[in-house]
């Protein structure tokens, strides 16, 4: 499976913006947008991406970032399922 990659660092060194003018912009504290900037996070919520994004004058794919798997390394899918099967319980085709 891929992974989220998050650029929050880069973007503030952009907009030459503090962790702590930051935390006081978007009413989060310090300790957790640090987290968030480090990448010790495994979920954000919206109004959080959404404070972060109008103190930072920036879109979602600014801060975030898809990083497929690499070539060769993804999981086998699993096989057909019976019921998927034409004319199974699941097929919903006209006959």
């Amino acid at each position: 499976m891929g992974r989220i990659i998050l650029r929050l660092d880069r973007v503030m060194a952009d907009r030459k913006m503090s962790l702590n003018e930051l935390s006081e912009r978007v009413g989060v504290a310090n300790v957790n947008l640090s987290k968030l900037k480090n990448g010790h996070i495994s979920a954000v919520r919206f109004s959080t991406l959404t404070a972060i994004c109008e103190a930072l004058h920036c879109q979602p794919g600014d801060i975030l970032e898809y990083a497929p798997e690499e070539a060769g390394t993804l999981p086998d899918l699993p096989e057909q399922s019976p019921d998927r099967v034409k004319g199974g319980p699941h097929d919903h085709r006209q006959l």
